[in-house]
């Protein structure tokens, strides 16, 4: 949450005059949208733990892997915190934006991901997600869960990157391709 105020803060120094606009009230839909974001961001990364536990734990009983639930999810909290680390790149490079950063360059900098190596102006709009989805943070997470399921469920680690294969990699890259032939 501090290091989503934070980044709303640098976005905000980015709009030019942003000081003029704030003492007017031209921000209100922005801090109004920002403040139901903190509200919503507690109950979507526990929606968020509870699918993927669930994802894992389903799948893992459908190859034939037994794992609690309950352990799946304490650790799906504990995985989570691989993604801070690209927010903390972000408040690091944008601490002190220069005159000519823009909202989108504050948006669309997704730092060791594909859309950061091939720029988000190369590429259609429709492809930033995606692009920005495939990052080596989503690796990290996957390593971390094979060794999470290899310690939950007591199985060997080439049996636990199956089930992270099948339970985490193939819904994103479902998820990916239904984003993108969706998008309009």
């Amino acid at each position: 949450m501090i290091i989503r105020y934070l980044t709303n803060t640098l976005v905000l120094e980015s709009i030019p005059d942003y000081q003029t606009l704030e003492s007017q009230g031209g921000l209100m839909f922005f801090h109004i949208f920002n403040t139901l974001n903190y509200v919503w961001t507690p109950f979507a990364l526990l929606w968020k733990f509870t699918v993927i536990a669930f994802l894992f734990w389903s799948m893992g009983l459908m190859v034939g892997y037994k794992a609690s639930f309950k352990e799946l999810w304490k650790f799906a909290l504990v995985a989570e915190f691989v993604f801070i680390f690209p927010e903390l790149l972000r408040l690091l490079v944008y601490l002190n934006p220069s005159n000519g950063v823009t909202y989108f360059d504050i948006q669309n900098f997704e730092p060791l991901s594909a859309l950061w190596l091939v720029g988000p102006g190369n590429v259609g709009e429709k492809f930033h997600y995606p692009l920005s989805v495939l990052n080596i943070f989503e690796l990290i997470y996957g390593a971390f869960w094979v060794l999470g399921y290899h310690m939950i469920s007591r199985r060997s680690v080439e049996e636990s990157t199956l089930v992270v294969l099948i339970a985490y990699y193939i819904p994103l890259l479902i998820w990916l391709g239904f984003y993108i032939g969706a998008y309009r």
